[in-house]
């Protein structure tokens, strides 16, 4: 079969790959469909992975298709039944994982697509309780968006940022692919949606999907917009996952007991905190890492109710660089889809 492999840092290879074995008791086989960009995908290209991988690697962190083929003792699943696949491969065993909160696994084995072969491939095999279907009427390029994308904006914004109704919160990177989702989440909740874009083209892109205000970095100081927007107020939440460029700023934008929810760090992971502006603004900070089972499935149910992902670009299997090196260069305004 045809897979995607990463040869050296930034050399991708298609080759032909020995196909996976039937499905094992509590497994399942998919074909593969459509494969969604994410930036865990640019760092494992540029050679920034942070365990232990071995070359060639396939890569996909994030995908969809349909079932091909179902192991012994699997009912839940038939051939034909259009899935969604979770993004690493978790124990199965522990609390966290029997509780459906997969993302603190105690025993993770790793990052499809990072440090094991992910899903840029024709089949995969995984455990059945790995896999969540696809409600009706949800394409596959959409589908795809579910176990990263919309799944990581659920979990931040309502298990850990605990969004309310008519709050007002700060989106950063709006044209990326998690912000262009948390602006249309955000603002179905009836919240006021302030993001931040890095030029005039996205902010027009930003406003028509739904916010409110839209501040260009590049020109602004975001921190000094959002107090003047707000009326020196600050913002209930701020929605960070640029990293050291814009953390201190984030933190400047928060109300009193503000809330800020962090899920990355592409501008880089160290920032210097002021301790006493962290307690005496009485700030809480929740770190984010992927998501629950259940997230993945409410995102799909948001999609299937018409709540639709942007999608930036749809390139074939061939084209996976390209699609990388557009997302690394940051013209993107939502996801990057590789079609089977």
């Amino acid at each position: 079969m045809r897979a995607l492999t990463l040869i050296a840092d930034r050399q991708l290879e298609l080759a032909d790959v020995p196909a996976p074995p039937p499905p094992a008791a509590g497994e399942v086989q998919i074909r593969v469909r459509a494969v969604a960009l994410n930036h865990i995908d640019v760092w494992g290209w540029r050679g920034m992975a942070f365990a232990k991988r071995k070359l060639p690697l396939v890569v996909g962190a994030e995908a969809a298709g349909e079932i091909a083929a179902v192991g012994p003792d699997v009912t839940v699943f038939k051939p034909g039944d259009r899935v969604v696949m979770y993004g690493a491969l978790t124990c199965g065993a522990c609390r966290a994982c029997r509780e459906g909160r997969d993302n603190l696994c105690e025993d993770v084995k790793g990052l499809m697509g990072f440090n094991l072969d992910g899903f840029a491939r024709a089949f995969v095999n995984l455990p059945a309780r790995l896999v969540i279907p696809v409600p009706a009427g949800v394409d596959f390029p959409d589908a795809a968006c579910a176990p990263i994308a919309f799944s990581t904006v659920e979990h931040m914004l309502f298990d850990n940022a605990k969004l309310a109704p008519g709050e007002t919160i700060l989106v950063h990177a709006g044209g990326s692919g998690i912000g262009t989702v948390a602006i249309q989440m955000a603002k179905a909740l009836g919240c006021t949606v302030i993001t931040t874009v890095g030029d005039d083209a996205k902010a027009e892109k930003a406003r028509a999907l739904g916010a409110d205000h839209v501040i260009n970095y590049r020109a602004d100081r975001f921190e000094h917009a959002v107090r003047k927007l707000t009326h020196k107020k600050g913002v209930d939440v701020v929605f960070e996952h640029v990293g050291a460029h814009t953390f201190p700023g984030s933190l400047l934008a928060l109300k009193r007991g503000g809330r800020l929810v962090t899920c990355g760090a592409t501008s880089g992971p160290t920032v210097t905190l002021n301790l006493m502006q962290l307690f005496q603004q009485q700030y809480r900070i929740f770190g984010s890492f992927g998501a629950s089972m259940r997230n993945i499935r409410d995102g799909l149910a948001k999609m299937a109710a018409g709540m639709k992902p942007v999608i930036d670009t749809e390139l074939a299997l061939t084209d996976f660089g390209r699609g990388l090196e557009r997302l690394e260069s940051r013209q993107v305004f939502g996801k990057i889809i590789v079609l089977f």
